[in-house]
């Protein structure tokens, strides 16, 4: 839980979100051309098909990842269709399908996927929205039996879902918690006073997905039953299968499952709807007792046309253009420290993420010090939009966005034979959905290719203008409750935005022509190779003492991915130092040398190279990744940080103005108190670890945090690196002896110093009182020192995982008292070997008692019982598989090595992982439970509202 001083990053992406919306991605096609306005040609590798029932299918066979599949049940239909009486229907109807069906009566659906390595939520999962249900399910395609069980399944879930009245009585509690989980905090509360605003005039307004809780709660049984009936129809309704496995066989499971399900013989309309237009302005002030930022959002929204032919293609990509230029002017302005705001956004696309069909907006958001600069922020990210509109771009920033295009779509075209099925899946759904044409990578290559070269300026600068048209003004303003009156007045903001265009002058764009080295780096050369038989893993040992493991894979055609670590880091600054330091991780965030961050992307225009260094607890290293191709680039950046660090007076004092704002009104948010009141437990109230204070702010030092930055990497002997993806050792060779082989070195040898951070040892009780909704959270710690070894942690891994499946039974099915209960493994090597067990849930606040001594009572029983025999299978499964998956990935493989090599453990481990596992018992469990869980060091921290 360690906190450092950051920048403050508000990711402000709208007013609010409802349901997850699936990103269109593109699917595999043979070559082919278009000429601007034409429909986009039929996709031969993915049939498409309909049952006479008006169901639609779509199957596509892909091999990424292999022996897998991922299905897909669609319905358009969601709380749209709701009549008032069952407001939150579609989502309970949702829930409904995992307590029974025809098939799979109870749990049993559950517990057969979950013994066949199916992990429910991270696998298994639906959601609800206004328009659309749907359910997925990936699924192992090397087990004849699951696949053809899982289409089964997807039949199940469209029509023959049982909706047991008791079931349905049991599940009330449970919705009624996931609304208490997600909501009831002061972004939920907020939400609600700004959803009758945005959404004013249309049904959208009033069928919220979650629905009303008085309705969920009360609700007759035949309502539920009859919003399945009228909407869960085939001709509403698709299957989508993408994977490891044959069209043939998969068609004939779709027709053998879903031929027979049957539309309602007085079928209610399926009707589209809209949001209406406002000719006036809208402007709502929102304040909240617990919020601790002033933002403004502003958007003005336009009707759109559907994406269906080429030519929309084209004008999607000036849009990306547009929308990279002016957040390239918008991050100048910060760096500059110059702007009138914390943070600034402005883009254009779809309104709310496509919420609605059928409209875009220019979204502009700003982040203020306080409330009385909420007019002055908001107007100064609107002079960029407005400056924009008025005077366009230059061709030295479209030179760099096109090249920054071109080489994602290069990327994008070399990776077509590995796009992971799920990118499928999306792209289908979208067609189903709203009509969204399937494209596939050739086509989108060679066009993107023809557009990118036409695309003018004159064609931008046309397109940005339109986008800043006056029309459907909507203003958001969201501030914490005491400087409610401090807010502008509706009128004094409208009067502050129409004046963000007035004076404005041209942009001036900053070219760079220098480049990022003058001259190459002496090289250094290899004196030592060693070959990892097993892992295909080798060592380089170079002349400065820098060690490289190099692991070439296929898994992917265009990356390469590395990162490092040397002894040391921030451990190596004494206590009474450590504030005045405390800047150092933040210095390779302001740029390179002469370089600023704005200038440094100009630089790598073009490459897909990324690097960067970092400063942590016990290390510092670096990070980064490239294309083949870009490698060298990603070197040169690493050579860069290590020896040219840029100081930035400007960018600095920034910041640390930035992160006051964010300390000012920190403590309001419940959630801020808790967390800091769990991390003062689990590090003994260490200095490092705690939240600074204003005072405190103003000891850090930039000049000293620069001079131990510089201190860290003046020496690279120790860097230990790990690069990962597809290259040639022999061809790599050169190019990390010139740049890694080329860094300072004077052998001097560090170590990390064990600071003494510890948690408090005993039982230990915090009950934080902080907020106004009946909310509680609940985190209960095990935790203490352990003989740290790779078959101890899979045993506390598998006591973790069946824990959960305890707990998850438990509170939520048995007690409704509870959403989504999780329980977690920490365990680390160093400084010390220490493990930690974690349960957390949130509840009502008069159920903590009850549902914790509830959790207590199920680890008792696995101490003196062990686990079933059916939650050791479940944990079996759910690791083969996800280790399956894992082999074939870059990240994992980096993420592995690197571990290992920290921690000086076998890197051949892996090879042993199934082996492990079969050690894996139901005594074995108990016995863990009994060592691990023994109460010797327990932490309760609990947060209560206040009253």
């Amino acid at each position: 839980m360690k906190r450092k001083i950051l920048l403050l990053a508000l990711a402000v992406t709208g007013v609010f979100s409802l349901y997850e919306n699936p990103a269109v991605a593109q699917p595999k096609q043979a070559a082919a051309k278009a000429a601007p306005g034409e429909k986009f040609p039929a996709d031969p590798d993915v049939k498409i098909g309909k049952l006479a029932n008006g169901l639609t299918y779509y199957i596509r066979r892909n091999t990424e990842p292999r022996n897998r599949a991922v299905l897909y049940m669609a319905l358009k239909a969601g709380s749209l269709m709701e009549t008032d009486a069952q407001q939150g229907l579609a989502h309970f109807t949702e829930h409904m399908a995992f307590n029974g069906t025809k098939d799979f009566p109870k749990n049993e659906l559950i517990n057969y996927l979950q013994k066949a390595g199916v992990k429910f939520g991270a696998d298994l999962n639906a959601y609800t929205g206004f328009d659309q249900t749907v359910y997925q399910l990936p699924i192992p395609t090397d087990s004849a039996a699951l696949f053809k069980n899982g289409f089964k399944i997807l039949a199940n879930w469209a029509g023959h879902i049982s909706m047991e009245n008791t079931d349905i009585d049991e599940e009330r509690g449970i919705i009624v918690e996931e609304e208490r989980q997600r909501g009831k905090n002061a972004q939920s509360r907020m939400q609600k006073e700004a959803l009758p605003v945005i959404l004013y005039g249309s049904r959208y307004a009033e069928r919220i997905p979650i629905g009303k809780l008085d309705i969920i709660q009360n609700f007759k049984h035949e309502e539920i039953k009859n919003f399945y009936k009228d909407w869960y129809r085939p001709n509403l309704q698709a299957v989508i299968a993408v994977g490891d496995f044959d069209v043939a066989q998969v068609e004939t499971l779709i027709k053998e499952n879903f031929s027979t399900l049957k539309n309602p013989a007085n079928a209610k309309p399926h009707q589209n709807y809209d949001l209406p237009d406002n000719k006036e302005p809208i402007v709502k002030n929102i304040t909240d007792k617990e919020f601790p930022y002033n933002v403004a959002l502003l958007t003005i929204r336009h009707r759109s046309k559907p994406t269906n032919t080429t030519a929309d293609l084209k004008s999607g990509m000036i849009i990306t253009m547009v929308n990279s230029m002016l957040g390239a002017r918008i991050q100048e302005l910060k760096q500059k420290g110059t702007a009138p705001f914390v943070e600034g956004q402005a883009s254009y696309g779809p309104w709310q993420g496509g919420m609605i069909e059928g409209l875009n907006a220019m979204t502009v958001v700003a982040v203020t010090k306080d409330a009385s600069e909420i007019s002055k922020g908001l107007a100064g990210v609107m002079a960029e939009a407005e400056r924009m509109a008025q005077f366009g771009f230059n061709q030295s920033e479209l030179e760099v966005v096109k090249k920054n295009m071109e080489a994602g779509n290069e990327k994008a075209y070399k990776e077509k034979d590995k796009i992971a099925s799920a990118t499928f899946v999306q792209a289908y759904l979208k067609n189903f959905m709203s009509g969204s044409p399937i494209i596939s990578p050739d086509v989108r290559y060679n066009l993107a290719k023809k557009y990118l070269a036409e695309i003018t300026l004159d064609d931008v600068n046309k397109a940005a203008k339109k986008m800043m048209a006056e029309e459907n003004v909507t203003v958001l303003v969201q501030a914490p409750e005491k400087d409610k009156d401090k807010l502008p007045t509706s009128a004094q903001l409208l009067e502050n935005i129409r004046n963000a265009g007035k004076g404005l002058t041209a942009y001036v764009d900053n070219t760079v022509k220098k480049p990022l080295l003058e001259k190459k780096p002496t090289a250094g050369k290899v004196v030592k190779t060693e070959k990892i038989e097993g892992i295909g893993v080798t060592k380089l040992t170079l002349s400065n003492g820098v060690q490289v493991y190099l692991k070439p894979t296929d898994f992917k055609n265009d990356q390469i991915m590395f990162s490092s670590f040397r002894e040391g880091g921030t451990s190596l600054i004494d206590d009474k130092d450590y504030m005045a330091t405390n800047y150092a991780g933040n210095i390779p965030g302001d740029g390179i040398g002469e370089f600023e961050n704005t200038q440094l992307r100009k630089i790598l225009a073009g490459t897909t190279a990324s690097a960067s260094s970092y400063i942590a607890d016990l290390y510092e290293g670096f990070s980064g990744g490239a294309s083949p191709k870009d490698i060298e680039m990603a070197l040169q950046l690493v050579y860069s940080y290590a020896t040219n660090p840029r100081k930035d007076p400007v960018a600095f004092k920034k910041n640390m103005e930035d992160f006051k704002v964010y300390l000012q009104n920190a403590d309001d948010a419940p959630d801020n108190v808790y967390g800091d009141t769990i991390t003062s437990v689990l590090t003994s109230n260490s200095l490092r670890d705690r939240k600074p204070t204003l005072a405190e702010l103003d000891q850090i030092n930039l000049d000293r945090s620069l001079d131990f930055y510089k201190s860290r990497f003046a020496d690279a002997s120790g860097q230990t690196f790990v690069f990962v993806g597809n290259f040639d050792v022999a061809q790599i060779t050169p190019l990390l002896e010139t740049y890694l082989g080329g860094l300072p070195s004077t052998n001097s040898g560090s170590k990390y110093v064990d600071r003494g951070i510890r948690p408090l040892t005993g039982n230990v009780t915090r009950i934080v009182k902080k907020g106004i909704e009946d909310k509680a959270q609940v985190k209960l710690f095990f935790y203490g020192n352990y003989d740290f070894a790779p078959a101890t942690n899979l045993q506390l891994s598998a006591l973790s995982d069946i824990l959960e499946f305890k707990v998850l039974e438990r509170l939520r099915e048995k007690e409704s008292g509870v959403y989504s209960p999780n329980v977690g493994i920490g365990y680390e090597k160093l400084p010390y070997a220490n493990y930690s067990l974690t349960i957390s849930f949130s509840c009502a606040s008069a159920n903590v008692d009850k549902l914790v001594n509830a959790t207590l009572d199920e680890i008792e029983k696995i101490k003196k019982e062990g686990a079933t025999a059916v939650d050791v299978e479940k944990f079996k499964a759910e690791s083969k598989r996800a280790m399956e998956v894992s082999l074939r990935e870059n990240n994992f493989w980096l993420n592995y090595l690197t571990g290992k090599l920290k921690t000086n453990e076998d890197p051949l481990s892996i090879l042993k992982q199934n082996e492990r596992l079969e050690k894996v018992t139901p005594d074995s469990v108990k016995e863990a439970a009994n060592k691990y869980l023994s109460n010797a060091n327990y932490f309760k921290a609990v947060l209560v509202p206040e009253k």
